[in-house]
């Protein structure tokens, strides 16, 4: 029932994009990119998943379909944070970019913030840094991983692959403590680039 109120009231709230903005994109990145956005707020508007579940699968086939590219290659920056609307109208970012879209998409369709984590992991493949979103369908239980390296969305104890670090919200910071949320050390606004993506988001996404 929670979850049907929080999706009511989200869509008498629309997101809806910036003309302006949409024209701008067209003219210096063309209608590739343009059309993403429209997308993009399209699949928020007309949702009519009937749980969490639904959401979390569509948000995360939708965004997974932009190419991973390095930031280096992207932006000249060692780590830079793209909004989602500049992940998508580049069509390519890092896992930070992936994790960012899904997360601010996940609670614009109505996905309670106090479920969603973004989580620092170390790839253990890879060998590098990485991050993913997770999700805590009630508090303290074992989250499903939602990542661009592999598509499908699976409980973390079956991402052996991963080693989580610690994790973040819009409320607070935590570390890892094994696979649950683990101990919180602080609020999120001590964390530099996430005040900095804020500050960036279009309206009505922050």
């Amino acid at each position: 029932m929670l979850c049907i109120t929080m999706l009511s009231v989200e869509a008498r709230n629309p997101f809806v994009l910036d003309s302006d903005m949409l024209e701008s994109v067209k003219k210096k990145y063309g209608i590739g990119a343009t059309t993403r956005l429209i997308d993009w707020q399209n699949m928020i508007n007309s949702d009519q998943s009937k749980n969490d579940l639904e959401i979390l699968q569509k948000v995360n086939d939708f965004f997974n379909q932009v190419k991973f590219i390095d930031d280096w290659l992207l932006w000249k920056r060692s780590d830079y944070w793209a909004t989602p609307v500049e992940f998508l109208v580049e069509n390519g970012g890092d896992c930070e970019d992936f994790s960012i879209a899904k997360y601010f998409t996940l609670k614009k369709m109505g996905v309670d913030e106090e479920k969603l984590n973004m989580t620092y992991a170390k790839a253990l493949r890879l060998n590098q840094a990485h991050m993913v979103v997770t999700y805590y369908e009630t508090p303290g239980a074992e989250p499903l991983v939602l990542d661009n390296l592999d598509p499908e969305i699976l409980p973390a104890s079956e991402r052996n692959d991963l080693m989580p670090i610690f994790s973040f919200n819009g409320s607070g910071l935590w570390l890892a403590k094994e696979r649950s949320r683990g101990r919180k050390v602080g609020n999120s606004d001590r964390y530099k680039r996430w005040m900095d993506l804020l500050g960036r988001m279009p309206k009505g996404l922050e």
